[in-house]
């Protein structure tokens, strides 16, 4: 059972990394990071962390710097990232996790690892974080959408990496009963192109949550189709699904809406599946913990997140 990082507290270092696409708004950046500064911690930004590389936040290899050494840095206790885009896998080519060291040092093997929050195109940074056995990945607010939550998403974050329990998340329940698993939060998009790379993590028994974007409502069916072609879907325990924004067919040509799709992909799988969930792109993001424990309860449309024993911050795996 891998444990997660130490919880973190006021006077805590983080870091900033920008491993994706480019700044484009630095109004809202800043904001995010005050946020995180008002609760007492010390936010370093990282060098060429507004950088600009076509699309990118700087060159594959400035932007692996910039990860590599907040990961290496034993004073860093989190890693915040700037906005998501597109970029993430980039850095991934060859990368391992327990043997990032600083220039100039010898390669530091990290045990416990550290927390790594942030969603949309970070979805393939988590999820191979939780591949290699660490814990600490929190899909949630990036630093340029965290000031446009509302308060009590923003206490939820605080919550979980400070320590604390996370309340239940409601949504609607398309029946199915009641499942635990590790829960596999991700932007659908780019969970679609890590499977079957050395990205992808496990799927056994696991609880997928999938938001997205800017899709039209058949490139959701493509990718979901892929997802089932690939026998995927038929390894999982249950399904949550949080919010698919701007997803709207065009009024100008034949189209199901994204619920259509929806429940024409997934609703035969014989699983849990919850949809209206509070998470993803232009709503309330609430935090999803990555490869914890959670029960999902396709009946009640609830998602339960496993809590935390304040002594050990292991994944639990049993539910009251």
């Amino acid at each position: 059972m891998n444990l997660l990082p130490s919880a973190l507290k006021p006077g805590d270092l983080l870091r900033v990394i920008a491993p994706s696409g480019a700044l484009r708004d630095l109004g809202t950046f800043h904001q995010g990071v005050e946020i995180w500064r008002s609760r007492g911690y010390r936010v370093d930004l990282s060098p060429g962390f507004d950088d600009r590389w076509g699309y990118l936040a700087g060159t594959d290899s400035q932007r692996r710097q910039q990860l590599a050494m907040a990961w290496a840095d034993p004073t860093c206790k989190g890693i915040l990232c700037a906005r998501g885009g597109y970029g993430g896998a980039r850095l991934l080519e060859d990368w391992i996790w327990q043997q990032q060291s600083q220039p100039g040092q010898a390669e530091d093997i990290i045990l416990g690892g550290k927390w790594l929050i942030g969603f949309s195109d970070i979805t393939s940074l988590l999820w191979s974080l939780h591949r290699e056995g660490f814990s600490g990945g929190v899909h949630a607010p990036l630093l340029t959408t965290l000031a446009s939550e509302p308060d009590w998403s923003i206490q939820r974050l605080f919550d979980w990496v400070e320590g604390r329990s996370l309340e239940p998340l409601q949504g609607c329940g398309w029946g199915g009963g009641r499942a635990t698993g590790l829960l596999l939060p991700a932007n659908l998009t780019v969970a679609t192109h890590v499977l079957c790379t050395p990205l992808q993590p496990k799927l056994d028994g696991v609880i997928l949550a999938f938001e997205d974007v800017s899709e039209a409502p058949y490139r959701i069916d493509r990718m979901l189709t892929q997802w089932r072609l690939c026998g995927a879907l038929q390894q999982v325990k249950g399904i949550a699904l949080g919010r698919f924004s701007q997803c709207a067919p065009s009024p100008h040509s034949p189209s199901f809406t994204v619920d259509e799709v929806l429940r024409d992909r997934l609703a035969n799988l014989g699983v849990p599946i919850v949809s209206e969930l509070p998470f993803g792109h232009d709503g309330v993001n609430a935090a999803l913990p990555v490869g914890v424990m959670v029960c999902l309860d396709g009946d009640s449309g609830t998602l339960h997140i496993g809590d935390l024993k304040e002594k050990s911050y292991s994944r639990q795996s049993e539910f009251v």
